[in-house]
């Protein structure tokens, strides 16, 4: 059977009102939401791993998109204040950002070493049939016995400790940083002149302005939408910065 027909009913097919149905299989209205914003998913993909870390490879962090669209779609329900978009792009980021704080809990040069350290201990118990010393590891390791117990053995994953068993009212970086009053106006007047600042821009820095800090696209895909390379888009930004810098500064 030809897969034409089936497209086609797909496209001639009617929007329904969106609603929840829990273990909503994708199909119909599901597959359709999922088709259409396969592009969202790699475009955040691409900012998250541009603005945040290289640990993972963005195809990584695709898939990782992938996983939260489909489940989206599955359990979005309509109710009249957000959209689908809006939803998916805070679940997609959310997800993706939540694998990087995995895989960043050991940094790769501590995994490297607790590895080495591992193998080191393995292997001089196997050939001594007794654990080794601080002495010999070091001496296997070719380090010092300071470097080892600094860095090897203190090669370690990150620990996170729960927020209520931490929190202290008296600790500092608990303390409210919430600006008060004056503070708020002096914020709005800054953001009134912001606001003009951008507006004088020429227009394709003003564009390049929209399409990095609002649309969030990298300057790889900004250079796509305007015909350039990401290098001849980064000089745009560098000019509009410049430009807000001095308008800014003016009183």
């Amino acid at each position: 059977m030809s897969a034409e027909p089936m497209t086609t009913a797909f496209d001639q097919a009617t929007p329904l009102p969106l609603t929840y149905r829990p273990g909503q299989r994708p199909g119909g209205e599901g597959e359709a939401l999922i088709r259409q914003h396969l592009p969202l998913v790699r475009r955040i993909a691409w900012h998250v791993h541009g603005a945040m870390s290289t640990l993972v490879e963005v195809e990584d962090l695709v898939q990782v998109g992938l996983v939260a669209l489909v489940e989206a779609a599955a359990g979005f329900e309509d109710r009249g204040q957000v959209t689908f978009r809006q939803y998916l792009a805070t679940r997609l980021r959310g997800a993706m950002i939540d694998e990087l704080r995995r895989q960043a809990t050991t940094t790769r040069g501590a995994m490297r070493r607790r590895r080495q350290y591992g193998a080191a201990i393995r292997q001089l118990t196997d050939a001594t049939g007794t654990p080794p010393t601080e002495a010999a590891v070091a001496t296997h390791l070719g380090v010092t016995v300071e470097r080892l117990r600094a860095e090897y053995q203190t090669a370690e994953a990150v620990r996170f400790d729960s927020i209520d068993e931490v929190y202290a009212d008296d600790l500092p970086w608990f303390a409210d940083d919430t600006p008060n009053a004056f503070e708020q106006l002096s914020e709005g007047q800054t953001r009134d002149r912001l606001i003009a600042a951008i507006t004088a821009l020429p227009e394709r820095e003003a564009q390049v302005i929209q399409l990095y800090y609002v649309e969030e696209l990298n300057l790889e895909e900004i250079g796509l939408v305007l015909g350039v390379g990401a290098a001849r888009v980064c000089q745009i930004k560098g000019s509009a910065h410049a430009r807000l810098k001095k308008a800014m500064a003016r009183r």
